[in-house]
């Protein structure tokens, strides 16, 4: 039986599996820490969106920022998504994974004249434009580059999605896109401008909402400036990206399935008389989180002598930043219950010179020194936010389909780390 919120990690015995694969098993193969991915869970969570779209002009492109390791990008450019990209670097990363440049939007509210240069020469899909002065540069890059730049403008609806504040996108106080009462005079603008062409729309509110009703709310505000824009002439047939930000169950959450989701928008769309145009999506964590897991192993269990007890594991927030910076709530359970320890309330924590060092606090668990345990639910936002923090390498990762494991990114060395860097050459002892 499958744990919750993790449909392909179960017990088989007193072994946890990651579909048909002992996860102390490849642990003790690849050592730890050590993430490892279900091919078939980001297949499936891909399909309900796929399910919903069925029969209509639609993209969805994958937002990468969750988790941008190159065989995770390599399968999804395989299954017919698009990419969101927030960086030049994510670009590359794409290109590098196969995908075609003309299924990427590019979003983000900082990007530079070189990340624009590229991403024309190469030919994305559409830039996500956030701002008056971004549509100035854009102009002026794509001008000078000879190219036309097809864009779409995010639009700050003022919704508020109802998420952690650091993972709020679409409150008129948070840094993203054009605000709402601003953007009929930013689409005349963009129409006004040399080297543009404005072919859509679109909003991101926020990550893990848990309902849909802020999504309709933000929908209905782009679909009245859809009216606007085009009845004013500025362009025709926009697209509608209505972005990503559903939330998975870490702890009890009960998200709409993606399916749900989109047909309730789509059907909003229809009673609008909007049926006709493309839709874009964005999803990240719903495509990527629940295939993950961290697995790290037990190093010491320690007795604070102040009725707190201590886990700590070879995993730590360089590896899985989540709980230190969000206070997230992740599951964490033995990949071998077979009892030999007795279930004691601990603090799991790594290794790492903080307070903050901390994965899961109070949780109840069976472990000895040398077991195996399980972070659940750490496919988004985990290896794609790890640092080298203490010197620590990054972890191995892993990607796993039924029996079969392939090692997608090797652990980092010090030797990996400390390539780059340099001493200073020795005249430059007088400078101290």
């Amino acid at each position: 039986m499958s744990l919750p919120g993790a449909p392909y990690v179960a017990y088989r015995g007193d072994e946890l599996h990651l579909e048909g694969r002992s996860l102390s098993a490849l642990a003790r193969e690849f050592g730890t820490p050590l993430y490892a991915y279900s091919r078939s869970s980001m297949l499936d969570a891909l399909s309900g969106y796929e399910r919903a779209l069925a029969g209509r002009e639609h993209l969805v492109c994958y937002a990468m920022k969750a988790n941008s390791t190159l065989a995770v990008l390599q399968l999804f450019a395989a299954a017919g998504c698009g990419f969101d990209i927030v960086s030049g670097g994510e670009l590359e990363r794409v290109l590098a994974a196969g995908a075609e440049p003309s299924r990427v939007v590019f979003s983000g509210v900082g990007k530079t004249r070189t990340e624009m240069r590229r991403a024309l020469e190469v030919g994305v899909r559409c830039f996500n434009v956030e701002s008056s002065a971004e549509l100035e540069v854009l102009s002026e890059v794509a001008v000078a580059a000879g190219r036309t730049a097809r864009i779409s403008l995010r639009i700050n609806p003022d919704v508020d999605a109802g998420t952690h504040p650091y993972i709020s996108t679409g409150l008129k106080n948070n840094k993203f896109g054009i605000a709402h009462d601003q953007a009929l005079a930013s689409y005349r603008r963009a129409a006004a401008l040399p080297g543009l062409e404005v072919v859509g729309i679109d909003c991101h509110i926020g990550s893990q909402i848990v309902d849909a009703s802020p999504y309709l709310d933000a929908l209905d505000r782009l679909l009245d400036l859809v009216e606007a824009v085009e009845a004013e002439g500025l362009a025709r047939h926009l697209h509608l990206d209505l972005g990503g930000g559903l939330g998975i169950s870490y702890t009890g959450e009960t998200p709409p399935s993606a399916e749900a989701l989109v047909r309730s928008l789509l059907e909003r769309i229809d009673a609008r008389g909007h049926g006709h145009r493309t839709v874009l999506f964005e999803p990240g964590r719903s495509l990527v989180g629940n295939a993950g897991v961290l697995v790290s192993e037990v190093l010491y269990l320690k007795d604070s002598g102040g009725g707190k007890n201590f886990c700590v594991v070879d995993a730590a927030m360089n590896d899985l930043m989540r709980p230190a910076m969000y206070e997230a709530w992740m599951n964490i359970v033995p990949c071998d219950r077979a009892g030999r320890a007795t279930p004691r309330d601990y603090d799991v924590v790594g290794p790492i010179c903080e307070s903050g060092d901390w994965l899961g606090r109070d949780r109840k668990l069976a472990v000895t020194a040398g077991d195996h345990v399980a972070v659940l639910s750490a496919g988004a936002y985990a290896m794609s936010m790890a640092s080298n923090y203490n010197t620590r390498g990054r972890a191995a990762e892993v990607l796993v389909s039924g029996d079969r494991a392939w090692l997608i990114r090797e652990r980092e060395t010090t030797a990996d780390l400390l390539r780059g860097e340099r001493l200073l050459p020795n005249d430059a002892q007088s400078w101290y």
